[in-house]
């Protein structure tokens, strides 16, 4: 049976993959954008109780911010079907996994990086690059190599 004409799941004229990849992706940056935004108010509001937010927590809310932001930022370019968004999907992927595991490994990472989701995203991290890397999707985004 010849595999190479068989026709796949398309939405939009994507493959159901790109669409899980891009509605995840949107969804984990508007989940991290909400907490991060949330951290960083907790630690400048005058009204909440007295809190002394240590250098790492101040840095673990701007890294989940700026974190939100890449995501979103690569997600929509990646429904557009542009390069750069696998690009950087790809990218930030990887900072996430080698971020997390240093922390799981007690070495120098981005400070207040909770331990308890560091498996998680890493999991989660890995299926997204295992999924990019697949030849019909770096085609579609003219990557080769």
């Amino acid at each position: 049976m010849n595999t190479r004409n068989r026709p796949s799941l398309l939405y939009s004229g994507r493959p159901i993959g790109v669409l899980a990849v891009v509605i995840s992706q949107l969804l984990i940056g508007l989940i991290h954008l909400f907490f991060g935004v949330w951290m960083l108010s907790a630690q400048i509001t005058p009204f909440a109780d007295p809190i002394t937010p240590t250098a790492g927590q101040e840095i673990y809310s701007l890294y989940t911010v700026v974190f939100s932001l890449l995501t979103i930022a690569f997600a929509v370019p990646m429904w557009m079907q542009k390069g750069w968004g696998w690009v950087g999907t790809i990218g930030v992927a990887l900072f996430v996994i080698v971020a997390d595991t240093l922390t799981l490994l007690d070495l120098p990472s981005v400070p207040g990086i909770p331990k308890f989701a560091g498996f998680g995203e890493i999991a989660y991290s890995a299926v997204i690059i295992l999924y990019l890397i697949q030849r019909h999707v770096r085609a579609r985004y003219g990557i080769s190599y």
